[in-house]
Formats: structure tokens, sequence, C-alpha cells
């Protein structure tokens, strides 16, 4: 089965369980994903910040929590009913969690992608095809 006959939601929910130990105490952040033709290409996690105290890089306790992580993916597999009729872009997810409360919060952001010259060139038939002096 090709990726392509997979839903981008399915592919959605695959991404994040892929990066579900990442995201376990994850304090900060930004999940990327990249999409092309409506199939995720690329993703990842962007961390911040790493804290430090005298020098030591320290491993935080304070971060997300497995219940947490599955609300993450299911807000994120959610919020893909506002992609309206885009195939390529990227999608954004900030989440932080705050370290009085435990609380955590996440914003999105979707980014459309177009490539002017398939577009412009694409459905022209070749006797309409116009000098580009006679579009300026």
């Amino acid at each position: 089965m090709s990726l392509e006959a997979i839903p981008l939601v399915r592919q959605i929910e695959y991404v994040f369980k892929q990066l579900e130990e990442e995201l376990l105490h994850a304090v900060a952040g930004t999940v990327i994903i990249q999409i092309r033709n409506n199939v995720v290409g690329k993703y990842g996690i962007r961390h911040n910040p790493i804290e430090s105290r005298n020098g030591q890089i320290g491993q935080s306790d304070k971060g997300m929590t497995a219940e947490q992580v599955q609300d993450f993916r299911k807000m994120a597999i959610e919020s893909m009913k506002l992609k309206r009729n885009w195939t390529h872009g990227e999608i954004s997810y900030d989440f932080s969690v705050r370290s009085s409360t435990g609380a955590w919060s996440a914003s999105i952001q979707f980014e459309s992608n177009y490539n002017f010259a398939n577009g412009m060139f694409r459905y022209q038939p070749k006797f309409a095809q116009k000098s580009l002096s006679e579009y300026l």
C-alpha cells in the first residue's frame, strides 16, 4: 500500500505515535510536519529549551505526561478539519508545559506552499500560449 492511499489524518496519527517517546517529558518545542501531495514527507521536533544548571545539561522530569501526549495527538488529528484546499505545505504545532501547574498548551500553524511554474504552465494548450511580453 502506498502512502497516497492512506488518508492524511491517519498519517498525522502515525507521526505522533512515532514521536510519542520523544514528546514524553518534553517541556516545550515545535512538532513540524512537511506535506507534499497530501503525503507526509518529513517530520520531527524542535526542542526548546534544553535546560542547564551550572554548566550541566540535565534531564527534566517536568514535561508532558503520557496522557498529555495522547491529548496532543488527538488535538493534532482534530486540527486537520481546519486544513482547506491545499496539498503542499507545513504544519507546526508549538507546545509548552507550565512547570508550576503541569498544564500544557499548544498552538497550530498551517503553511500552504504553491509552485508558480507548475500552476501557470500546466494546463495551457500550445496554441493559447502567449509570450511573456503580452502579459506585461
